[in-house]
């Protein structure tokens, strides 16, 4: 029994080795060729394993990129679920402009691999699909905060929760992709105060 339970062991960390090598070698490629150009077999080729390896793991380059959105989203996401309980619009304030700087740093940190994201959105259904399943889970934590503020006394409650933070998500989305794409004017500083100020000024009494 206790054999059978090393092999069984040993072949479910070979499979987490391949399939991390699988994943190494498709951010390799998509950043090289765009995706697009991304092929399983150039993916495989990169990896050095055999064809249907690949498809042991992921159903397709798609799959493959939704790993890597999933990876770097989660930095986004970490920053997102930092506790937001604040006292005060002064102390809400403080704590939105220091997300909202997190959030664009890691877009600039990470604009090679987010160029490759948006470029899949206008090619790939399930990739696009995914990013939808992001920006909702966004949204939903925003419409949780704002709600907790308007509880509390110190946001207007003659704006509607959701929509308040679909309006504040896509302003911060926006800028994200400009970084991205290095469209941007101003310093990050700069785009995070503003669009903080802005917000809070709007919603917060």
């Amino acid at each position: 029994m206790k054999d059978e339970i090393n092999i069984e062991d040993g072949r479910h960390l070979r499979s987490i080795r391949t399939r991390n090598k699988i994943i190494r070698a498709a951010h390799h490629i998509f950043l090289k060729e765009g995706f697009q150009r991304t092929t399983v077999k150039s993916i495989m080729e990169e990896a050095n394993i055999g064809y249907g390896t690949v498809y042991g793991h992921f159903k397709g380059k798609d799959d493959l990129l939704i790993v890597l959105m999933e990876d770097v989203m989660k930095k986004f996401f970490d920053v997102a679920s930092i506790p937001f309980f604040p006292t005060t619009r002064e102390e809400a304030k403080e704590i939105i402009l220091s997300q909202v700087l997190s959030f664009l740093k890691i877009a600039d940190t990470e604009r090679d691999i987010m160029k490759v994201f948006s470029e899949a959105m206008g090619l790939s259904h399930k990739v696009n699909e995914k990013w939808e399943e992001i920006r909702l889970r966004f949204i939903q934590g925003i419409t949780k905060d704002i709600t907790y503020s308007q509880v509390k006394g110190l946001a207007r409650t003659d704006l509607k929760a959701e929509l308040a933070a679909c309006s504040w998500f896509f302003s911060n989305e926006m800028y994200q992709w400009e970084i991205v794409f290095n469209h941007n004017k101003y310093s990050l500083d700069e785009i995070a105060w503003t669009l903080t100020t802005m917000y809070v000024d709007a919603i917060y009494k």
